[in-house]
Formats: structure tokens, C-alpha cells, sequence
């Protein structure tokens, strides 16, 4: 398989199934921790390997390496591999997802971006969901019970229980503090202005061709995803927070060997559920826009881009970045999207108007 990403958290989860599992790695991609992948490359011989950024090329103990977006791209077409696991942050991850099906491969997919921006225009035949929420979705659904809805649930992010009035003023370093999930910083983020949870809704929206699509909070994580049956039945998914589970059932063929750890009932006593409220995670009063307008999550995710790296940066406060995605959403409510190259040019006016 060609693994893009490989140095973040589902990458680093997937190179263990696959040490696992003894399985070929084509091509390994990173980003700017070249120490963990030259620890990486000590296990794994990928043919290839491409880096972020010409000046790392040479710091990294591999005979073929190569650097940015288009080598990403020319790899995927020519690699012999026909999964390909993208694993990258954002936007850009976007183009890699769009030309792995153009070759008719396979995409295990963790980059929430592609189908909330482009979800539209992509075949998600191609598509294996890597997230927890999803692959519980996936796993629920038998075919046969006809479903009324999908509900998906949400930890709650690292300010679930924060006083409302002092959520003005918290820190970068409160903002990264998840509590049940070890994860990159702009999910981690995106996780406690709940942004996060809007992106799996769009994504099961194409995933599962229904906008009947929720969220609650549910903090232990244990539950990932319920099927709402139109018997009135309620099934739901619950497991470990683990993302080695999804990612096995991406890329391996059949999965019949213990993956997880069990979960025990009796250790676990009691499961609390709560209401996603808008006046803790303001972000949450355009759900329903959000997944009956198939045009703006390319505005929410450009916006919200935007917002992140400013926090992340200290140019702004924690809840200035749902107000940038509001306003970047009110600005351009009535943007139509005909085409992937309407992606990119939105994409790019809607960066434009957040940063002036």
C-alpha cells in the first residue's frame, strides 16, 4: 500500500497493523518529523519516500526520496499498490484523494476534508472510512432492517465541563488537551469546537446517502455510532478508543484475529449521554444547513482552516474561530458548486475574505 501521512496518529496505527499483519508498504509519505519516519524506515523498505519540504530531503536514510504535493501525486499513479491510505491534514489532502480514484484505487480514508468539500463529485465506491464513527456505521448496517437515521457521538473535546464564561480566555495548551483521544493538533481542535463532529455528519451523509444524520456527546468514547431502525430500534457500535479497529477493516481483507481489548461491562458501570448545545459549541446552529446544502462545506473547511491556524498562532481567541467559520458561511451562503475546479477557486476566495 502507498500510506500518506504516515508520521501522524493513523499513520503511525496503520504501520503497526501492518507490521502486524506483515504487509508490503510501497511508498511511505510524511511531513515534518523526519526523525520518526527515519525510525520508521528502520522496520519498514518502502520503494519510495516523500517528505513536506525540499531542505528535509536529505536528512531522511533512504536512497529515493522525493518532496511536495506533486511528487505525492505521481507516486499514487504510478505506484503498483491499489490501496492507497490517506492519512493527510486538510485541504490538501483533497487532490490525493481525487486521483488515487482516477486510477481506480482504493482509499482507505482519513482525511475528513475530501468528502466534506468535494463529497459531491467523488465516488465513494472507492471509499473505506477510517474513523471510528463511520466504520461503526458500516458495521451496524446489515442490509436487510430499513433505517430511519444515523447517529453518531462526540467526546465533547477538551472543554465538554469548562465554565462558558471563561471559554473566551483558555490556552492552546487547554485547547490540546483532549481527553480520550491522542490526536493531531488541528483535530484536536476541531474536536473541541465540535467543527470536527459537522465533517462526520457531511461524510456519513455520502458515505450512507442519507441526510438524516446526527450527533450526541457521549464522554468515555466507548460508543461510536448508533442505527436508528424504522421499528424503532436502536443498535449501536462500542468499543475501545482505538483506531487500529477501523483501519484494519481498511486495509486488510478480512479481519478474524483480536485487534482490541474487549470491553467489559461490568468495569464499565454506566454510560452518559448529553445534548450537543449551541451555546457551548456555537459551530453546532448550522448542522442542518450543513447537510442539506451540499455546497458549503468547502466554505466551512476553507473558513475554518483559517480560524485554526490563527489560534494555533495566538492571533485570536478560542471562540473567534466558529465566528470566522460564521461569517465565512453568511458571506458566500449562496456559492454553487458545479465542478472540482469550483472547489479550488471557492476554496481559494474563501481563505481570501478570512484572512483580510
Amino acid at each position: 500500500m502507498v500510506i500518506l501521512g504516515s508520521t501522524g496518529s493513523i499513520g503511525v496505527n496503520t504501520l503497526a497493523i501492518a507490521k502486524k499483519f506483515n504487509l508490503d508498504i510501497e511508498v511511505l509519505v510524511a511531513g515534518y518529523n523526519i526523525n520518526l519516519l527515519n525510525e520508521q524506515l528502520k522496520q519498514f523498505s518502502p520503494k519510495k519516500v516523500i517528505v513536506a519540504q525540499k531542505e528535509d530531503v536529505e536528512k531522511v536514510d533512504h536512497p529515493d526520496v522525493e518532496y511536495g504535493q506533486k511528487a505525492i501525486l505521481d507516486s499514487i499513479e504510478s505506484s503498483e499498490s491499489n490501496l492507497i491510505v490517506n492519512a493527510l491534514v486538510g485541504f490538501f489532502g483533497l487532490e490525493p484523494t481525487l486521483t488515487a480514484i482516477k486510477c481506480g484505487k482504493k482509499v482507505a480514508l482519513a482525511n475528513k476534508e475530501s468528502l466534506v468539500v468535494a463529497g459531491k463529485f467523488i465516488d465513494t465506491s472507492y471509499i473505506r472510512p477510517i474513523d471510528s464513527e463511520h466504520f461503526g456505521l458500516w458495521y451496524l448496517i446489515d442490509g436487510i432492517k430499513k433505517i430511519d437515521s444515523l447517529t453518531v457521538t462526540a467526546s465533547g473535546g477538551s472543554f465538554r465541563d469548562y465554565p462558558l464564561d471563561k471559554l473566551k480566555d483558555v490556552t492552546i495548551k487547554e485547547a490540546l488537551n483532549h481527553p480520550n483521544w491522542s490526536m493531531g493538533n488541528k483535530i484536536t481542535i476541531d474536536s473541541a469546537t465540535m467543527t470536527n463532529k459537522l465533517f462526520e455528519l457531511v461524510e456519513a451523509r455520502w458515505l450512507f446517502d442519507t441526510t438524516k444524520c446526527d450527533a450526541i456527546i457521549e464522554p468515555k468514547s466507548i460508543i461510536h455510532a448508533m442505527v436508528n431502525f424504522t421499528d424503532g430500534s436502536t443498535t449501536a457500535h462500542l468499543a475501545t478508543a482505538n483506531m487500529q479497529l477501523p483501519i484494519s477493516y481498511a486495509i486488510l481483507p478480512k479481519v478474524e484475529e483480536n485487534i482490541l481489548e474487549p470491553i467489559d461491562l461490568l468495569k464499565l458501570q454506566n454510560l452518559e449521554f448529553k445534548k450537543i448545545e449551541t451555546s457551548r459549541y456555537p459551530i453546532w446552529q448550522i448542522k442542518d444547513e450543513l447537510l442539506n446544502n451540499d455546497n458549503l462545506g468547502v466554505v466551512l473547511n476553507s473558513a475554518n482552516e483559517v480560524g485554526v491556524e490563527k489560534f494555533l498562532s495566538g492571533k485570536i481567541g478560542f471562540l473567534d474561530i466558529a465566528k470566522i467559520s460564521l461569517d465565512a458561511l453568511n458571506r458566500f451562503h449562496n456559492v454553487k458548486l458545479n465542478s472540482i475546479d469550483d472547489i479550488f477557486e471557492i476554496d481559494k476566495e474563501v481563505r481570501g475574505y478570512c484572512n483580510d
